[in-house]
């Protein structure tokens, strides 16, 4: 689509987005290249070499794994974009031109923040939509189709919430879940009337039996509205209301590192409502939030390197900058990130901070070069 179709789009705006347009979408090709080449590729030849794994298979995981290795490399493109698009134009003296045509920095400034919010806004989106979907089919195709001749590894600390119109009834906490034997150990059932703690239920195992599950040496203690706690009674076998099959279970249940933002807010209510602990998954719940919008904070500041480059600057050094500004990001938000996860640092901070301080900068150097 040309950019002269959006109406709203003046003759200055068309201009610089157009100059633009060609570093991200170039930018977007090579980092999307580097992540694959260093990630992607080298599994799907150990898959090849070690397992036979046929080519159908390899591209299928290579598709589900590309949206989300695309959604990391847009921030890069933005400031990579930025900068080598202000670096030549600076070079080639067109912003001093536009300067003497009474254009301020700022005004100049304008597309390449809108442009950025519409591509931080649809990478949101993205994040919460497709790439969610993307994960879970990689994961299923790992576990299905390729992994399907070898032992299935155990998976630790399964969570199933069920709810009915919006309430929840119970919560399912498994220590560790066997789908292929039909096993489980550690069971914990929290059911709930109108929102509240009704009845806990305690299970040393639990077993996949004719079509049904059954939990084994158990406990089962009633919730008082006051809290109070009390045993109920004592089992050595009792039907669990799970009219999940082993591999339904497995397929509902999910790692809060491959949920969605959404996905994660339930999933925080629902250890909220346990008692559990909820650093961790705050500080990825914020982190779904903030990196989208990093590329508008990057953006700022490769518009503001690009815009202050004298002479003829090389499209070389350009990229040089780019990938030192992006190392420098991502190393500044794990250690926010490992700080907040520790409770260093609050989980907000934790997720934000590397935004706000290389905003801080970017309005800076704006500020200079207007």
């Amino acid at each position: 689509m040309r950019l002269r179709s959006f109406p709203g789009l003046r003759v200055l705006d068309r201009f610089i987005l157009r100059e633009l347009c060609g570093p991200f979408l170039l930018g977007v090709f090579i980092f999307t290249m580097i992540l694959v080449t260093g990630d992607v590729l080298f599994q799907a030849a150990m898959l090849v070499i070690e397992r036979g794994v046929s080519l159908s298979v390899v591209l299928r995981l290579f598709a589900y794994r590309l949206p989300e290795l695309v959604t990391l490399t847009l921030p890069m493109s933005c400031l990579l974009s930025t900068l080598l698009g202000m670096t030549r134009l600076a070079s080639n003296n067109e912003l001093i031109a536009l300067k003497s045509l009474g254009v301020s920095y700022y005004r100049m400034l304008r597309p390449v923040a809108l442009a950025s919010f519409v591509i931080s806004a649809g990478a949101l989106a993205f994040n919460e939509t497709v790439v969610p979907f993307a994960v879970e089919a990689a994961d299923n195709l790992m576990r299905y189709e390729i992994l399907k001749n070898q032992a299935s590894a155990l998976q630790e600390k399964v969570f199933l919430r069920d709810g009915n119109g919006g309430a929840l009834r119970r919560v399912l906490y498994l220590e560790t879940l066997d789908a292929e034997n039909g096993l489980m150990s550690g069971v914990l059932v929290n059911d709930f009337d109108n929102g509240r703690l009704a009845r806990t239920s305690l299970a040393r195992r639990g077993l996949w039996r004719d079509g049904e599950w059954w939990l084994e040496d158990g406990q089962v203690f009633e919730v008082s509205e006051k809290g109070d706690v009390r045993l109920l009674l004592r089992f050595d076998r009792q039907k669990l209301a799970l009219t999940l099959t082993p591999g339904q279970l497995q397929r509902r249940t999910k790692r809060p590192m491959d949920m969605s933002a959404l996905e994660l807010w339930g999933y925080m209510d629902q250890a909220r409502m346990e008692g559990n602990s909820l650093r961790q998954v705050m500080v990825l719940f914020h982190l779904r939030l903030a990196v989208p919008w990093a590329c508008v904070i990057l953006a700022l500041l490769g518009t503001s390197f690009g815009a202050s480059q004298r002479g003829r600057a090389g499209s070389g050094l350009a990229f040089f900058i780019s990938l030192l500004i992006v190392f420098a990001y991502y190393v500044l938000m794990s250690l926010c990130r490992a700080l907040g996860e520790a409770g260093n640092l609050a989980p907000v901070l934790a997720a934000w901070t590397p935004n706000i301080l290389f905003l801080v900068v970017g309005i800076y150097f704006s500020r200079r070069v207007n």
